[in-house]
């Protein structure tokens, strides 16, 4: 069985547009947890689901922006580093999305990226 565990980037489309997150999945036998962090105003959700085989079901519920639960279905590719599937709310909503599995340290990488594109001054500028 697939062991999704750990964490995991991941883009939604809604209509057309884009929206990031960063999930971390905690799964136990075919029991899938974990935490969703949105980018912008959606913010954090916690998820709760299963894993049968490579097919991947999970439903999100936002902590606090959205009362309606998001379901999601996917399947997990071969060697079980990306997941690709649909969401939908309530039958009225619906799109795709995917998700990459993601380095241990998320905000690590994300920091180290920014240090890499920040100019140093020189130290005739700094004097």
């Amino acid at each position: 069985m697939a062991d999704l565990s750990g964490t995991w980037l991941g883009t939604y489309w809604q209509q057309g547009v884009p929206t990031r997150f960063e999930v971390t999945f905690i799964q136990s036998g075919n029991t899938l947890a974990g935490n969703i962090l949105d980018e912008g105003y959606l913010g954090e959700a916690q998820i709760t689901g299963t894993v049968m085989g490579r097919g991947v079901s999970f439903i999100k519920q936002y902590l606090t922006t959205s009362p309606d639960p998001v379901s999601y279905t996917g399947i997990l590719s071969e060697d079980e580093n990306y997941i690709q599937g649909q969401w939908e709310i309530r039958r009225l909503f619906s799109g795709t999305w995917e998700a990459y599995r993601g380095e241990d340290n998320l905000s690590l990488e994300f920091n180290n990226k920014i240090v890499e594109k920040v100019p140093v001054l020189s130290s005739a500028i700094a004097d």
